[in-house]
């Protein structure tokens, strides 16, 4: 990203302040107010020219309802994806074609024009221009997403403010746009690791930045609709059994999984995280699944063994038994030999299979 990020833990020197004191608001209740970090603030108005209208004896910062209105676009462009640089530009023109009539000036009075913002400097070699590399340089607070959808960079913005109907809004939006598959794959997924990246590499900052993406993104995840589907042939077998295997924690891929095939009008059975194997096999035999797919996010927790059973639990009554398709999904099966039991690689691919497989009720290999 092109902005700094929230610096938790470091003073500002208008905190202390109250947020609004004579001319206008501080920089620290603004910066409370719009969820950004003070260091932004100052970054913006070093780099894009959004300052404040007012300086209290000359230093102090004191931001006036139309830079609030300001800087209000500003984060609404960001957290939309658009470049810092075109969404000061945007900001301004937004805030002053929405300025109240009684603040304009009027001819033939002594009604003085608010003065115009302040020209915007023109952005250093350092921000802009290409590294060499062939990627921007950035700030060493961003988060390190590389070359992605812009749709990732805005709601990695988003991310980093705690802005959580932007959040909300920007996984929304995605999905709508380019369908479920697309939206996990190329803005999701990325946006994930990028923040999971940034809290590995800072000491468990940014924890809370990762738990509220994955929250709003499981919540999108579950908002999916299924379309309406014509029956299938006879005798097709049950559901599809989505399940972590015992001691996996990480279920958000399963949970895109699972929402990929509710949208498309087939039946699931969304179990979540550590299954134990007694009730998954208990489960095998009351539901007759289509396929059961055993998510497993760490090698440590992929038990081939536990697939094996699975594959072999049968249900129905003698003569007339049948068994599970197994899909093993997650990059803890990587490099494992699993016989009579398939592997997709990726959302669209596993969708694919399951859909073979509950449409013709026979294997897919």
């Amino acid at each position: 990203m092109d902005e700094p990020t929230e610096e938790p833990g470091f003073p500002d020197p208008d905190t202390n302040e109250s947020a609004v004191v004579g001319t206008g608001m501080t920089t620290g209740g603004l910066a409370r107010r719009l969820g950004v970090s003070p260091t932004t603030l100052r970054t913006w108005d070093r780099r894009y020219g959004l300052g404040p209208a007012v300086r209290a004896d000359g230093r102090h910062r004191r931001w006036t309802p139309q830079d609030v209105a300001v800087l209000e676009a500003m984060c609404r462009l960001t957290a939309a994806g658009v470049p810092p640089g075109e969404a000061a530009r945007a900001a301004r023109e937004t805030a002053a074609a929405t300025v109240a009539p009684e603040n304009r000036a009027v001819p033939g009075t002594d009604t003085p024009t608010p003065p115009p913002p302040p020209p915007t400097p023109s952005p250093s070699p350092a921000d802009d221009r290409p590294s060499g590399h062939g990627r921007r340089s950035r700030p060493a607070a961003s988060l390190p997403l590389g070359d992605v959808r812009q749709e990732c960079r805005g709601l990695a913005r988003a991310a980093v403010r705690l802005d959580a109907p932007a959040v909300d809004g920007q996984l929304t939006s995605a999905v709508q746009r380019y369908g479920l598959a697309v939206a996990w794959e190329e803005v999701m997924v990325p946006t994930l690791h990028a923040v999971g990246r940034k809290w590995a590499s800072s000491g468990d900052r940014y924890v809370e930045v990762e738990h509220m993406l994955s929250w709003h993104i499981s919540t999108v995840l579950r908002r999916v609709t299924p379309v309406s589907r014509t029956a299938g042939p006879d005798g097709v077998p049950g559901p599809v059994l989505l399940a972590c295997v015992p001691g996996e924690q990480h279920t958000l891929p399963l949970e895109a999984l699972n929402a990929g095939l509710t949208e498309l009008g087939l039946s699931t059975r969304m179990f979540g995280a550590a299954v134990p194997a007694e009730a998954l096999t208990a489960a095998v035999r009351r539901l007759g699944p289509a396929a059961v797919v055993l998510w497993a996010q760490a090698r440590s927790t992929a038990s081939l063994p536990l697939a094996r059973h699975i594959a072999a639990t049968q249900w129905g009554v003698r003569g007339a038994r049948g068994n599970p398709l197994v899909v093993l999904g997650g990059p803890g099966w990587a490099g494992r030999s699993a016989q009579g039991m398939l592997r997709p690689q990726g959302l669209n691919e596993a969708l694919a299979v399951l859909t073979a497989r509950c449409e013709s009720g026979t294997p897919v290999g």
